[in-house]
């Protein structure tokens, strides 16, 4: 994928998007696996109502997209959206949550949701 650069105004927005460590590590996360909510519960010490907050933010900027499966919503990173090449770059100086993914697959928490 081509590298555009991107406007000061763009930049400053997806960069106070991923000002949040909590959005950050979702976002980091998605970059790795699909999740639906439930699944990111088991690793925030957070609502419910509070990680679907972060996600819709994350949506409306395009950084992620949602897919319905039935009664449930899975997250993962929009690798279409024009400012994906910004966020990849940031990703890929970051480690891999490595312990919260884990956690994730270690649950089995889709199996007590139904997702």
């Amino acid at each position: 994928m081509e590298k555009l650069p991107i406007e000061v105004e763009q930049a400053a927005s997806i960069l106070k998007l991923l000002g949040d460590k909590t959005r950050l590590t979702i976002v980091s996360i998605l970059n790795q696996r699909e999740c639906c909510v439930c699944e990111l519960l088991e690793v925030f010490d957070m609502s419910q109502p509070s990680i679907s907050q972060h996600l819709r933010k994350l949506k409306d900027a395009g950084m992620v997209k949602e897919e319905r499966r039935g009664q449930w919503i899975y997250y993962s990173l929009n690798h279409q959206c024009e400012l994906y090449g910004f966020i990849k770059g940031i990703l890929e100086r970051m480690l891999v949550p490595e312990e919260k993914i884990q956690q994730i697959e270690q649950s089995n928490v889709t199996l007590k949701c139904g997702c």
